[in-house]
């Protein structure tokens, strides 16, 4: 992305940590100065569709007025109270939020972040299973699960990297994805199995101790990697088996981002804990949660779970939630997105046909990813996790500052181009996406092998 607009963007270029990656070189950040529906608009005027819903959580768009406006009622009647304190916001927070959780998610614990939503679900786990002794989390390789000691650690992508060893929590064992495109075990579905979820049987059996599974249902950032039919629920059989609880992570797959509520709808499963954030509230606010089976948080209420903080439960972050829930249902975004969905599938499949760099194209809703690689008869790809954190140009980067160039902000990370635009896209905006695409990934073509 090219250089930011005036001082704005220079005083936060020389004066704001950067995060995640080397900042030596940083271009100043692009000036925003408003934003409507699915765009942006800089300081020139000039207006950039919002591709990715920023990180994919602008769900709702930009500047929905009802959702605004409830923030604003809770900013004049009370802005902020101790979670100790009963308010009427936290109360309707969680009556919306039982419209919507399957039957036993009935206790929730809120925070500000995913990352928080995660930490706290591997600490209720923890306490959970500590009568029997267990306490490690199996997660996999193709994860992200946030920023905190926890989440972190049960992070499988190169961001944790740089928190070890001492930014990791002990007890972590990392799991193979259901990552067809790349089988780790270089087999081929339906005849594979279901090695995957067989082997995550295998570290159980072989590890013992083990408290928690954590999973995205649809892998996120690390190439919206959706699993065959038969993976989420065998991982589910698979944990209960074994005594584990099953955490579905769906900070980004959740809220009609594929369809439905919650991604694990989709395989008529019901975990025993559900974290999730973004989404919830449309990103208008920075609300986290961490919905668990009633059963389950009993009993660690009975020991004393010591997890909390100053904004757990924080007012003007739940404000927004139940008004969110509303906008969903009256704007039908779920039927919407289904609808979506088939239009967007074929418009990227489309884009593989032409372009020979494009190896994988797979999601599900108005969740998708585009797979670069160099060579599609051998899968190789333009950049590895190393030369993300060694601080390489990578090839997705500069597909990405083209599309912005052409007037579309998109999400790149690594060799995938995350397509995600708010949920209240049509199919003008799509397009206007996928134009963008059509021309940026010529660059890409340029280095494929045909």
């Amino acid at each position: 992305m090219d250089g930011g607009e005036g001082r704005t963007g220079d005083i936060l270029k020389r004066h704001l940590i950067g995060v995640w990656w080397r900042q030596r070189g940083w271009d100043a950040p692009v000036e925003i100065v408003d934003a409507e529906g699915a765009f942006l608009f800089e300081a020139s005027g000039r207006r950039v569709l919002d591709f990715s819903s920023q990180l994919m959580c602008s769900n709702l768009g930009h500047k929905n007025r009802a959702v605004i406006e409830s923030i604003v009622r809770q900013a004049r009647k009370i802005p902020y109270a101790s979670p100790a304190f009963a308010l009427e916001v936290r109360a309707e927070a969680i009556k919306s939020l039982l419209g919507i959780m399957p039957k036993g998610i009935e206790k929730f614990f809120f925070t500000t972040s995913g990352s928080e939503a995660n930490e706290a679900a591997v600490s209720i786990v923890r306490s959970y299973q500590r009568p029997r002794g267990a306490y490690k989390i199996i997660s996999r390789y193709a994860s992200y699960h946030g920023s905190t000691a926890a989440a972190a650690s049960c992070t499988g992508d190169p961001r944790r990297w740089r928190a070890e060893p001492a930014g990791r929590i002990p007890g972590i064992v990392f799991a193979p994805d259901c990552y067809c495109y790349r089988c780790p075990f270089r087999l081929e579905y339906p005849g594979c199995g279901i090695a995957c979820a067989e082997y995550v049987k295998y570290i159980l059996e072989n590890e013992g101790n083990v408290a928690g599974v954590i999973v995205e249902p649809i892998v996120g950032t690390n190439g919206v990697i959706v699993p065959v039919d038969e993976y989420m629920p065998r991982l589910k059989s698979i944990a209960e088996e074994n005594g584990a609880l099953l955490i579905t992570d769906e900070v980004m797959c959740g809220w009609g981002r594929t369809g439905a509520w919650f991604a694990f709808e989709h395989w008529g499963i019901v975990p025993d804990l559900v974290t999730t954030a973004k989404g919830s509230t449309g990103a208008y606010s920075p609300l986290g949660i961490t919905a668990v089976r009633r059963d389950v948080a009993e009993k660690v209420e009975e020991m004393g779970f010591a997890h909390s903080h100053t904004y757990e439960a924080h007012p003007l972050a739940l404000a927004p939630l139940s008004t969110v829930i509303s906008e969903y249902r009256r704007l039908n975004l779920l039927a919407h997105v289904r609808e979506m969905d088939r239009y967007l599938n074929r418009r990227l499949n489309e884009l593989k046909e032409r372009h020979p760099s494009v190896g994988d194209i797979r999601g599900r809703g108005l969740f998708w990813a585009i797979e670069l690689v160099k060579d599609r008869k051998t899968l190789l790809p333009f950049n590895t996790r190393a030369e993300k954190v060694s601080g390489q140009s990578m090839m997705v980067d500069k597909i990405t500052a083209e599309m912005y160039r052409l007037g579309v902000y998109l999400h790149g990370w690594i060799n995938n181009l995350v397509i995600a635009p708010p949920l209240i896209v049509g199919k003008e905006e799509i397009d206007l996406g996928i134009d963008a695409l059509d021309a940026a990934l010529k660059i890409s073509d340029q280095k494929a092998r045909g």
